[in-house]
């Protein structure tokens, strides 16, 4: 997946460099390359998100029962 946006941040670099000032390069650069990507790379990491806060709660209720268990 990584390959992809390195490649899709290469080619938006190279559409950035092709413009006539250096404003529309900046502009261009953030807009087709970098926004978009970053849109991308967040919501396919959403799925990888949700296991993990799901795997912390488990760990952190089973910590708790276990204390309690101890405790009493």
């Amino acid at each position: 997946m990584y390959i992809i946006a390195i490649a899709w941040l290469f080619t938006a670099s190279l559409l950035s460099i092709g413009q006539s000032s250096v404003v529309a390069g900046v502009l261009t650069f953030l807009f087709w390359g970098l926004l978009p990507l970053c849109l991308l790379l967040w919501l396919i990491g959403t799925p990888a998100r949700l296991r993990r806060k799901a795997r912390r709660e488990r760990t952190s209720v089973s910590e708790q029962t276990a204390q309690e268990d101890r405790s009493v």
